[in-house]
This record gives C-alpha cells, sequence and structure tokens, in this order.
C-alpha cells in the first residue's frame, strides 16, 4: 500500500469531503513527480509499531494529516510530529491537506497522553505542532503550555521543538507559549508575500515575521526556526528577499521544501525545483548567517528535527566561541 493511500485511510475523508470550501474550485491535475522525489511505501515493522502507539494514544499526527511523503522514514525511525487540539483546521490554506471546518472542544487529557508517548518511543526531540484554532480566545497557546509542561514531566532528557500557528489577534498568546520554553520555537512563513493572497490567505506575512522576532526579545535563548515551501511561482529574488526578512528577525534554523499538490482541489505545482537549485538556495542562506539551512525537495519542518536540532546546538557553540 502507498503511502498517499495510508493516510487517506486514516484520515476517512479525502479531497473535497476534507475541504469543503475548496468544492467549488477547478480541478488542478496532480503532475508526475520527478524522480528525485519519489519516496517508498513503509514497510518496517517499526513503522507499524509507532503507527499502533499513536492510535492507541488517540493521537493525531501532521504526518498522516498533512500527507508528508518522509512518513515511512520518520515513523521508522519512530519519529512522529504529533499534531495536538484536534485534526480540524479553522484556517483554509490552499497548499495544506489539513482538514478545515469547526472544530471540537480541546480535549483536555490530550498533553498527558502526547507525554506518555513520548516517553514510550523514547524520544531525544520531539516536535509538537497544531492545527490553527481561530475559535479560541487564545489560540491554544495554554493548550501548547500544558503539553510541553507534561512531555517536561514525563520525558525530561527530551528536547522540545514548537511548531505553532500565528496567534493573530490573540493578545498575550504568545507570550504564554515562550514562557513554557520549548527548545525550538517553529513557525513557518510558508511562501514569499507576493503569493500569500492565494496561498495563505488567513495569514499576514508580517504578522508571522514579528512574532519569531519577539520570540527572540522575550527569550533569546529559545532557538527560532521557520520555513517556506517553493514551486508555487515565486520568483528566486522573493525567496533571497525572505531570507533576508528571517535574519532581520534573527531566525536561526530554516528549511526549504518542494511544495507537493495534495489533491486536484489545491494549488497547482507551478514547477519542480531541482536539487541544484535548492543547492543554491542553501549556500545562499549560509551565507546570510543562518546557523542551520535544510534545503532540499524532501525538507519538511519537522524532517530530521533531532539530528537538526544536535547541529543547531553546536552551531550556536561554535558561533559563541568564535565571538
Amino acid at each position: 500500500m502507498s503511502t498517499r493511500l495510508e493516510i487517506d485511510h486514516r484520515a476517512t475523508r479525502t479531497g473535497a469531503e476534507r475541504h469543503p470550501e475548496k468544492a467549488k474550485r477547478p480541478d488542478n491535475p496532480i503532475q508526475r513527480k520527478p524522480d528525485w522525489i519519489r519516496v517508498k511505501a513503509p514497510t518496517s515493522p517499526v513503522y507499524r509499531e509507532t503507527h499502533a502507539l499513536m492510535r492507541a494514544n488517540g493521537l493525531v499526527t501532521v504526518c498522516e494529516e498533512a500527507a508528508c511523503p518522509n512518513i515511512g522514514e520518520c515513523w521508522s525511525q519512530r519519529h512522529a510530529t504529533m499534531m495536538i487540539m484536534g485534526d480540524t483546521c479553522t484556517r483554509a490554506c490552499s497548499f495544506c491537506n489539513v482538514i478545515t471546518g469547526m472544530p471540537k472542544a480541546l480535549d483536555t487529557d490530550e498533553p498527558r497522553r502526547v507525554a506518555d508517548a513520548v516517553a514510550k518511543l523514547g524520544l531525544r526531540h520531539v516536535v509538537i505542532t497544531s492545527v490553527d484554532r481561530d475559535d479560541l480566545a487564545d489560540g491554544g497557546a495554554r493548550h501548547f503550555a500544558e503539553t510541553i509542561a507534561a512531555i517536561r514531566a514525563a520525558a525530561p532528557e527530551t528536547t522540545i521543538e514548537i511548531l505553532t500557528p500565528d496567534f493573530l489577534r490573540k493578545d498575550g498568546a504568545l507570550e504564554v507559549v515562550v514562557a513554557a520554553r520549548p527548545d525550538v520555537f517553529n513557525h513557518n512563513l510558508e511562501t514569499v508575500p507576493a503569493l500569500y493572497p492565494t496561498i495563505r490567505p488567513g495569514a499576514k506575512y508580517y504578522h508571522s515575521l514579528r512574532l519569531l522576532d519577539r520570540v527572540k526579545q522575550l527569550d533569546p535563548t529559545i532557538f527560532t526556526k521557520s520555513g517556506i515551501m517553493v514551486g508555487l511561482g515565486e520568483k528566486r529574488i522573493e525567496v533571497l528577499q525572505v531570507m533576508d526578512d528571517m535574519r532581520s528577525a534573527e531566525i536561526d534554523f530554516l528549511t526549504i521544501g518542494q511544495y507537493l499538490q495534495p489533491t486536484v482541489k489545491h494549488a497547482a505545482v507551478d514547477r519542480f525545483v531541482t536539487p541544484d537549485e535548492f543547492s543554491d538556495y542553501a549556500q545562499a542562506a549560509r551565507g546570510k548567517g543562518f546557523l542551520l539551512v535544510s534545503a532540499t525537495p524532501l525538507t519538511r519542518s519537522s524532517y530530521h528535527a533531532d539530528r537538526d536540532f544536535a547541529a543547531l546546538r553546536d552551531a550556536r557553540i561554535a558561533k559563541l566561541k568564535a565571538a
């Protein structure tokens, strides 16, 4: 069974059923992927064990909901990115495969179950993300903080990376999350500003940038991280400008990956960016001063996150010694 088929079976709702707001949009045919993007279907026993643990703990993963191409590799290494606050998002971004609609009430036992799974998997590093919860007064900030605290109690040696929503119009929410002291605070800009109206219409580019800048102001010891997708119609000069904007906000870690179209109702792939172009982006980003850069066709926010955290920490130490 292919990765995509397994994800669709897990979610039970696909295409227009997952995204009713996109049902009337014209279909965008899904292009055949080049050889450098194809991945094998997951088959390892460890993958199955990870899958079983997620189901036993009643947890949602972004690996499944967002149809990540790296799920086979990551779950075979016991790396799963857990998605808290449900599987339904209040936003309707044209690139994202997460279900859109009105979410259910928060599950107050979820932080404990997430922490239990982290401890059972024996994770050195965990990534916790969420859907957007515009329906909540704090956007889910307190739930993030409670999840971080539960992991600290159950698995004190595990480092914690969070990938948060933008907390747009949620005064005080960011401060609650930062006070919980995650090791890495990630929030993705996703694309260049010119494409926000069509790709990320519910968000504001400069608000997201200020969010990450504010994290550094509140606690300079927290690593900050952000990522973008390419292949949506952006220009190289626009990508380089996003890099400069990120560095002005003192973002430590940049990820760049190829956009892959989840369904015919989502934004079309403009083109498949070549591995050489990704190498060029990585070189440019390193020259701009990021502590760490991951730029490959299959790069995703939490791909190789445990290994990357160790490299990020080493890079900071080396920079401080060189200063």
